[in-house]
């Protein structure tokens, strides 16, 4: 039995989603005359309660637009130590936009109110950047999945109207907070300039992203994906898979969830697990005790088991629970962790 918990990027199509995909309404959407595409685009901004959105072909891209919209080179956004935008877009916000990361000392990929504005720069201080925007990842990838508290979130919005900073929100698994906190799509809609949600990752979809803002800003990003490379034609194929996700793969999360939660209870009772971190959604990730069983060694004896994890560096092991995970593999691999050394 081979078991993949890298990440949950690596799902296949469900053949609900298949038959989705195949029997999807295209067009060129370079010309947005993809009605799929089309379609997917007005349920995902209604779902969020904002006025539009936009397909694209990956997160970072999505990402990666959403800062050129609210920044000017020579600029610099407030991001926390751990953020994807920084730490696993390529160097991105230098490249494309020109812009610097003022990094936040924060916990587990999140920062508070307090942090931000003093991560602000003097705005009439020309020898240092000018702040001109905030990102935020929720949930935190390197912060194990970690769900931000959503008040904390309005406390810098408040701090970002005090001082014309504009928000992104990076919610790459935003869907695994939703889910996990029960909260309204629409309060995150209320709150952000711009979202950006990815459907390969727990939504089980193989590609795409999707940006949502205002109408205006839209129109602006629609002339920086085009820049970026980022136009595709009969995409309708992919978006009906994440239209299909919304309808059919948001509250089965719960379940990638739970059996996070219980592969992190097994963790914690082996004598050569060092620390494994909270764990609110779908990611574990652990520490070993390195005097009993290094990570190579820990690492090897899963794949002789047929089963993949990931090295974070530092020490760190990660563990993604996803859509093909089954209840089988997740049984499996219970019953291998206590006996693997």
């Amino acid at each position: 039995m081979e078991i993949n918990l890298i990440s949950d990027t690596v799902t296949r199509p469900t053949p609900g989603m298949l038959d989705a995909m195949m029997s999807a309404k295209v067009g060129d959407d370079v010309f947005k005359n993809d009605p799929s595409v089309n379609a997917l685009e007005e349920k995902v901004a209604n779902f969020f309660g904002m006025e539009a959105s936009l397909f694209f072909p990956s997160g970072s891209m999505a990402n990666q637009t959403a800062i050129k919209l609210h920044t000017q080179p020579g600029e610099q956004l407030i991001c926390d130590k751990y953020a994807h935008v920084f730490n696993y877009e390529g160097g991105g916000a230098s490249f494309n936009s020109g812009v610097s990361c003022k990094l936040v000392d924060g916990h587990r990929g999140m920062m508070t109110a307090e942090q931000v504005a003093e991560s602000i720069n003097p705005p009439d201080f020309y020898h240092s950047p000018l702040t001109s925007l905030v990102c935020i990842e929720n949930t935190t990838n390197k912060g194990g999945g970690a769900c931000w508290d959503f008040e904390e979130l309005k406390n810098i919005r408040e701090v970002c109207d005090q001082n014309g900073l504009k928000y992104h929100l990076d919610g790459a698994r935003l869907w695994n907070a939703l889910v996990a906190k029960g909260e309204n799509p629409k309060d995150y809609g209320n709150l952000f300039d711009t979202i950006s949600v990815c459907f390969s990752k727990g939504m089980g979809c193989p590609v795409g992203s999707v940006l949502v803002g205002s109408k205006k800003m839209m129109d602006k990003a629609l002339r920086i994906r085009k820049i970026l490379g980022g136009g595709m034609r009969q995409s309708g194929f992919l978006a009906a898979a994440a239209s299909y996700a919304m309808d059919h793969h948001l509250e089965r999360l719960q379940e990638d969830h739970q059996k996070a939660k219980e592969i992190g209870e097994v963790l914690q009772n082996l004598d050569f697990v060092k620390k494994v971190e909270p764990i609110e959604t779908n990611i574990i990730i652990f520490e070993l005790n390195e005097s009993l069983v290094d990570s190579d060694s820990f690492l090897g004896k899963l794949t002789e088991n047929g089963i993949s994890i990931i090295g974070m560096g530092q020490g760190k092991l990660r563990i993604v629970t996803h859509l093909d995970y089954t209840q089988e593999m997740h049984g499996h691999f219970l019953s291998i962790l206590p006996k693997i050394f």
